[in-house]
């Protein structure tokens, strides 16, 4: 019975082959959401949590210059990044990651954005401007501005933060092989956004991240163990060190096409846990994400030798497919994907954007991905991928979009200082490191609307209080938004928005 349900859901699904292999097909019928209004506003979010000195064209106007003497405590020019979420620490694993996954969704889909494309593209500079800084000197890495633990005993807007700015670095002493090889991929990846429009600035790029990486698999440690006291619990590195060399590699191979990458692949990917059968993929865990990746050599650049990260990427998808036997994903009764209680939307985004792309490399390769025997169509990849993007937008229980700004009914109180507190322009006398906690404990409405901001959302029963003292559910971060900006570039165009 049950496997008869499971086929039920896939017909429903469309998973029979299509011999049309157009990669961004256009649907007929209209949309229920206006995903090139949502698309807009999740790139809009990154400049609520730029850092440093704001440029003339600064959009969200509320924020202002915060972080302008970081780096000052080891002497080097650590001003700019992004907060990563809402506070105001500058951890360089999770801005690395975002930077690769805003890559990611402008190599892929980019060309579908239109004029949102400078946008994104601003949104990732602002990022690998400063992680150049943040490895200006060869093997070292400077990857923490901010001292999470006395920033948390404060809530207070970035622009008076008077915690201190602690600066943290990991070194051939103090290794820390994750954070530098998301770095690299970061790196990388950004390169090849900037290949045709600044060609000057993609070779620094690609030529920093072939000396990180190096660094990274040189000189091998998490930074987990040197830096615990600073990174953990906040981003310790759980998943290990493996996923970020195999990651990193696969994006210096996709930059520069260097034999050498393609032979580390193939020399290190089994011990780098490319066949593992996990199915999580963000900020800690990139096994999935280099799986795809790898895929596409083999899918659309004929790369033979790199055959089994097909077989690999299938095992992903099919894990992913809900209501199947093969199935191990969790669902909400709502129909939303769970991972995790902590900022379970960023699965969401992550998933949903793998599941588009690659959706896009077997149709380019007339190829389906094959679950036991079951064969499963890229319609039926995007359509989940569209479900999971559609509940987050408002198509769920609470008929409430998890995206700020967004929708008539989003979260009105969301675990962010700068959007809590009142604004400079608002109130420019400082409010104090513990003042603040009597706003961030009121149920007063933000004053500042992060637009674009996707909270962590629901819990596994769909629900979602709106109560900003809930950072599991009500915290927005940079990865929940980076690669959510490619899926709704795919769906914007193929709804005929864009």
């Amino acid at each position: 019975m049950a496997a008869l349900k499971a086929l039920f859901f896939l017909l429903l699904l469309g998973f029979f082959p299509s011999n049309n292999a157009n990669p961004f097909r256009r649907h007929a019928h209209s949309a229920h959401h206006n995903y090139k209004d949502a698309l807009t506003k999740s790139i809009l979010f990154f400049e609520g949590q730029r850092s440093g000195r704001l440029p003339s064209n600064q959009r969200m106007s509320w924020r202002r210059n915060s972080g302008l003497s970081d780096g000052a405590a080891m002497k080097v020019d650590l001003v700019g990044g992004y907060y990563d979420a809402g506070d105001n620490v500058k951890f360089g694993f999770p801005m690395a990651f975002t930077t690769t996954m805003l890559s990611w969704s402008v190599l892929e889909f980019g060309g579908l954005m239109k004029g949102e494309l400078q946008n994104a593209k601003q949104a990732i500079r602002w990022a690998t401007d400063y992680l150049l800084k943040a490895t200006v000197h060869p093997d070292t890495i400077y990857v923490q501005v901010g001292d999470a633990n006395k920033d948390h005993a404060c809530w207070e807007r970035p622009e008076d933060m008077d915690t201190p700015r602690s600066v943290f670095k990991v070194d051939k002493n103090n290794p820390g092989s994750e954070v530098a090889a998301e770095t690299a991929a970061a790196l990388a990846s950004a390169s090849l956004v900037f290949r045709r429009s600044d060609p000057i600035y993609s070779k620094i790029l690609v030529r920093r991240a072939m000396r990180v990486f190096e660094f990274a698999d040189k000189h091998r440690g998490s930074y987990s163990f040197g830096l615990k006291k600073y990174v953990c619990p906040f981003y310790c590195s759980y998943s290990g060190y493996q996923d970020e060399l195999l990651w990193g590699a696969a994006w210096l191979q996709r930059a520069t096409k260097n034999p050498k990458y393609l032979n580390y692949i193939q020399v290190n990917g089994q011990t780098l846990g490319a066949g593992e059968y996990d199915n999580t993929f963000g900020w800690d865990n990139k096994h999935v994400g280099a799986r795809i990746l790898l895929s596409k050599a083999f899918l659309v650049q004929k790369m033979k030798s790199l055959h089994d990260y097909k077989g690999h990427a299938d095992n992903f998808i099919c894990s992913i497919i809900p209501g199947a036997s093969f199935s191990s994903t969790k669902y909400t009764p709502g129909g939303l994907l769970f991972k995790m209680s902590d900022s379970n939307m960023q699965y969401v985004t992550s998933t949903s954007f793998l599941l588009l792309t690659y959706a896009k490399y077997l149709t380019s390769a007339h190829m389906v991905a094959n679950c036991g025997g079951t064969t499963i169509t890229p319609k039926t990849l995007r359509s989940i991928a569209k479900k999971q993007v559609d509940y987050l937008l408002g198509d769920n229980p609470l008929k409430m979009s998890y995206m700020v700004g967004y929708g008539a009914r989003y979260p009105k109180r969301i675990h962010h200082r700068g959007s809590s507190l009142p604004s400079i322009g608002v109130h420019p006398t400082k409010i104090q490191c513990s003042a603040g906690f009597s706003v961030m404990n009121s149920a007063a409405p933000n004053p500042n609307v992060l637009i674009g901001a996707v909270v962590g959302g629901p819990d596994q029963n769909d629900r979602f209080p709106d109560q900003r003292s809930d950072y599991e559910q009500s915290e927005p971060a940079t990865y929940i938004n980076a690669p959510l900006v490619g899926s709704l570039a795919y769906l914007a165009h193929s709804f005929g928005q864009l």
